[in-house]
């Protein structure tokens, strides 16, 4: 078994979850909603080989299909799922937000999707798996238990500058009617702020983003044209100022690059690796 390193060994950690050979993980207040079904993908349980090895989820990046399609079989039956039931986002680094229907089911896996673009997925319809897909980036769940509708979004640096969060929390609130003082987050494993250096043209979006606390909060400058940013940080501020409640929050505590034998990492590998996966479903009663 490979050990993980925790990002800090004195937090709450992520429920680690085993089904026969496949490893995932999932958010204790998730787990503790029985309406919903969640999981966030591991390198551990899958067929693929090579630098894809082994739950690789993604059609696009040079692994054999074959072996892609056993793996989605895995990890759906793994968490509890069906693979026809899973409704894949288009990610390109955008804050487009998808209202899911029953109609969308496959898409992705099963059959082709119609539309591009796709960076967040929503939907009240029970029984629809929403899927994203990350090796660095960080994944957000969102979770509203009183009009019992969910979200998934994947919030790269740019996604999380111009807030893609907000947009998914709007569309909940315009489609569902979601309270935010409602919903529960959980935030997905993805790269921390020690492995993520970025340059001063990114800090500079940053800084203009966000209000000087909340920038100085979340940027270390190294005052030679590097910083390390904190995009946990920075997608909590998104969060609370979407209207989630900060107690209703939860943190990843755990880093793709730190850990790239349990997880897919694209700056740890430069580039040859699969991609994870995060699933929300509700539950069909």
């Amino acid at each position: 078994m490979i050990k993980i390193k925790w990002y800090d060994e004195n937090e709450k950690k992520l429920t680690v979850n085993r089904k026969q050979d496949v490893i995932f993980l999932s958010w204790p207040c998730l787990d503790g909603m029985k309406f919903v079904r969640h999981g966030f993908s591991t390198r551990l349980g899958g067929v693929s080989e090579g630098f894809f090895s082994g739950m690789n989820l993604s059609f696009t990046r040079g692994d054999k299909e074959d072996a892609v399609r056993e793996n989605y079989d895995r990890i759906a039956e793994a968490i509890g799922f069906e693979t026809k039931n899973i409704v894949c986002s288009d990610q390109t680094h955008t804050t487009n937000i998808r209202v899911v229907t029953k109609e969308d089911c496959g898409k992705g896996v099963c059959r082709e999707k119609e539309y591009t673009d796709i960076d967040g997925l929503v939907t009240n319809v029970p029984g629809v798996v929403l899927a994203t897909f990350f090796a660095d980036c960080v994944p957000v769940y969102l979770v509203d238990p009183v009009a019992k509708a969910i979200g998934l979004v994947h919030s790269g640096w740019r996604g999380t500058v111009d807030n893609i969060i907000a947009e998914a929390v709007k569309t909940m609130k315009k489609e569902y009617g979601t309270d935010p003082a409602n919903l529960v987050a959980a935030i997905g494993p993805s790269i921390c702020s020690h492995c993520y250096e970025i340059s001063v043209d990114v800090a500079v979006r940053f800084k203009e983003a966000y209000p000087e606390n909340e920038y100085e909060d979340m940027m270390e400058d190294h005052h030679n044209g590097k910083y390390h940013l904190d995009l946990w940080k920075a997608c909590r501020y998104n969060l609370i100022g979407a209207g989630v409640p900060p107690e209703q929050i939860e943190g990843p505590n755990l880093c793709t690059c730190c850990n790239p034998e349990f997880l897919f990492s694209h700056r740890a590998t430069g580039g040859k690796r699969g991609n994870l996966a995060a699933f929300l479903e509700i539950r069909e009663r």
